[in-house]
């Protein structure tokens, strides 16, 4: 499967992808390991994948469409508490318990919270002055504060959750790291819910340790401490990683064509979805037929993996004119960005509120923001599940 970007082109999948989807949005691929599974480029296939119960999220079901170390060959179930990745009725019970606390009521009420840490870090980067890295100075503390505030993890533990996540979701860390990060994330939140049990608070977290959420048969009250703290980790590491490359691509890509930040300003919401749209910083999902499946023509045979290119999808023709040009005009309804189905993304109206918030202030207190290199000197995430910069360097004319 393609995964490199073309030079000059840091928020575009990779140009082959285009042509094998203009040519079949979904078609055989034998994987590193040998299995002959799928690949679906298109978004009519992405899309009807996501949305059928047959195929499964479980990771242990599915071959990995790059190659990577898997200590003993095979991936073990996730813990309890990993929602993400178990099907229904577990992912059921488990994100009823939450989906409450998602809501875009919910999202909304936090936007005056948003704002008021949103705009105590802009005035930081006026007061440290320019030029500096968005990436540090921004685009991670902001939803890391937000994150964290959430769940009631303390504020002074922003550094070590930015620097275990992004070692934990990079690639080309060995699988010791990885696990290194994952024990360090997980022991600390793990001291987090036993707190919440001795003392209860006014969070997510601590709605969950008290049992004050209540879905079906299952009582939040009933969940072990070890699902809790996974639920946390889970919650944690979504929240930070992504919502923090949103916002540092998708200020590199305003900075690459300023004439759309007149289009940001007059309709944030629109703008932001279309920003999801292009960027696509998850681009790669997996999922694995629990039976025989027929998708857009083709027998998909029980067993088989379909890795579902949501970036390709995300830029196809079929569904969106134009789809390589950014534009924030545009009405991006109906892209995958935050998946489809039963796990389409929690907490997506969340990222939208960061996003509608932190980007338009951002402009608005620096109008004269430009990158501080030239645009092929920005170091990229190209080797994580994630996709960003490793690092944003702005200036601003400083009156």
């Amino acid at each position: 499967m393609p995964a490199t970007r073309a030079p000059g082109c840091p928020f575009d999948p990779p140009a082959e992808l285009a042509a094998l989807r203009d040519e079949r949005a979904l078609r055989p691929m034998r994987y590193p390991d040998g299995h002959v599974g799928w690949l679906a480029t298109g978004h009519a296939a992405v899309r009807a994948v996501l949305a059928d119960p047959r195929f499964s999220a479980r990771p242990e079901l599915a071959h990995l469409p790059v190659p990577r170390h898997i200590p003993g060959g095979e991936l073990p179930p996730v813990p309890p508490g990993m929602f993400v990745k178990v099907d229904p009725p577990e992912h059921t019970r488990y994100r009823g318990l939450l989906t409450g606390r998602f809501t875009v009521r919910r999202m909304r009420q936090l936007t005056a919270r948003v704002e008021q840490i949103t705009a105590e870090h802009l005035e930081e980067m006026a007061r440290n002055g320019s030029p500096t890295d968005l990436v540090t100075a921004f685009a991670q503390p902001v939803p890391a504060l937000v994150i964290c505030e959430l769940l009631g993890a303390p504020e002074s533990d922003r550094p070590f959750f930015l620097e275990h996540t992004a070692t934990f979701n990079d690639v080309n860390a060995t699988a010791e790291q990885q696990m290194a990060s994952f024990a360090a994330i997980g022991g600390f939140l793990h001291e987090l819910v036993l707190a919440k049990r001795r003392t209860p608070t006014d969070d997510l977290l601590g709605d969950l340790v008290g049992g004050d959420v209540t879905s079906g048969d299952l009582d939040s009250g009933d969940l072990t401490d070890e699902e809790l703290t996974n639920i946390a980790v889970l919650l944690l590491g979504a929240g930070l990683d992504t919502t923090s490359n949103m916002l540092s691509l998708g200020t590199f890509a305003l900075l690459s064509d300023p004439g759309q930040v007149a289009a940001l300003h007059a309709d944030p919401d629109r703008a932001v979805e279309e920003l999801l749209r292009y960027l696509s910083i998850a681009p790669v999902l997996t999922r694995a037929a629990l039976e025989d499946v027929v998708v857009e023509g083709q027998l998909v045979r029980a067993g088989q993996t379909v890795t579902l290119q949501v970036g390709a999808a995300n830029r196809d023709p079929a569904r969106f004119p134009d789809p390589d040009a950014l534009d924030l005009t545009r009405r991006a309804t109906g892209h995958l960005a935050f998946g489809h189905g039963v796990h389409q993304c929690l907490g997506q109206q969340l990222a939208r509120v960061e996003m509608r918030v932190a980007l338009p202030a951002l402009f608005a207190r620096f109008p004269g923001l430009r990158l501080a290199v030239e645009p092929g000197e920005v170091p990229l995430r190209s080797d994580v599940d994630i996709l960003g910069v490793q690092r944003l360097p702005v200036a601003w004319d400083v009156s």
